[in-house]
């Protein structure tokens, strides 16, 4: 592997020290069994690269006869990527994906031009229960992208690059870092991170990608003589490399890449770059247009009518728009 220099901050010198451009706390939602942390969208900030969402799920503790139950929804115009530390969600969707996702695999699910999925737990795990913890992200697409064919890919925790070294493990989900890349195949430039650090450890984050933040997952860590506890998002400055130094032992999440090419709406769980496709997504949902999850027909989450109206994103950067019912993308 090969970790790029990073230099530190030089005393004196202000653009050094101003590693963190926005600290954002996560706007927690209990969902009885389990609580939800959204770091993305924020009113600090909305999008970070291609990221439009960003949802920390638990940890939580699920007894017997108890777990995730998300019922059949749609997503039009971005890709969805779940991502999970401990325990496991059974994924199904409207192209036949029929999918346990467990820890460290990568699930990407383009949306495309419109796809249906659930989240649930599946039936062994019910009988004994569980510990959930994970992530779930959405990724908004590049415009010429957004109406392709919806697709499902599966990485499994074996097949994704892990780099070791001085006290760092790093799991690269999407993307090219640490010499290092990822299977995954993205629309647009990517990177995602998920790193184990011991206390004492530095993470380097190097300036290869626009826009890049720091999520922490676990632990304590100091970027640039600033300490940041757990369930914090932080943006970093652009342009310039970082270091992540673990002050007791950590996890954090790595993400960005670049901005989308242009402005974004998202409303529920629709993001697109034209208003007229979100209007259009609505009806085509509520008229049961949407293909059918394949053994996952009888249920359906309806139209919300109280969900407001699209929220519009300016370059890069997008506006908050409410997920359905209550429950991560």
């Amino acid at each position: 592997m090969s970790w790029s220099p990073c230099p530190e901050p030089t005393l004196g010198n202000r653009a050094a020290c101003d590693a963190v451009e926005t600290v954002i706390a996560p706007r927690a939602v209990d969902l009885g069994e389990m609580t939800v942390r959204r770091a993305l969208p924020s009113v600090q900030r909305q999008m970070v690269g291609p990221f439009i969402f960003f949802d920390q799920m638990g940890p939580a503790e699920f007894l017997t006869d108890q777990g995730v139950d998300v019922r059949p929804h749609p997503h039009i115009n971005l890709a969805t990527l779940t991502y999970l530390l401990e325990g496991r969600i059974w994924h199904r969707d409207s192209t036949g994906a029929d999918q346990l996702i467990e820890p460290g695999a990568v699930n990407w699910m383009r949306a495309g031009r419109g796809v249906v999925h659930s989240e649930r737990t599946d039936d062994a795990k019910k009988a004994t229960g569980q510990r959930l913890f994970g992530v779930q992200s959405w990724m908004a697409l590049p415009a010429d992208a957004e109406e392709s064919d919806p697709a499902f890919l599966h990485h499994a925790a074996t097949q994704t690059p892990v780099i070791e070294a001085q006290g760092v493990t790093a799991r690269l989900i999407a993307g090219d870092a640490f010499g290092a890349s990822s299977p995954l195949a993205v629309a647009s430039p990517t990177l995602y991170v998920d790193a184990q650090l011991a206390a004492g450890a530095a993470l380097p984050v190097d300036a290869g990608y626009e826009e890049r933040a720091v999520y922490v997952l676990e632990g304590e860590i100091e970027i640039a003589g600033d300490r940041f506890a757990r369930d914090q998002l932080l943006i970093l400055r652009p342009g310039d490399p970082h270091a992540v130094r673990a002050v007791t032992a950590a996890r954090v999440m790595l993400f960005g890449g670049e901005p989308m090419e242009g402005p974004r709406w998202i409303w529920w769980n629709f993001v697109s770059s034209r208003l007229e496709r979100i209007a259009e997504a609505k009806e085509e949902w509520a008229r049961g247009r949407f293909d059918t999850v394949p053994g996952d027909e009888a249920e359906f989450i309806p139209l919300p009518q109280a969900a407001g109206d699209p929220r519009r994103a300016v370059g890069g950067r997008s506006s908050f728009g409410r997920n359905r019912e209550g429950t991560s993308g």
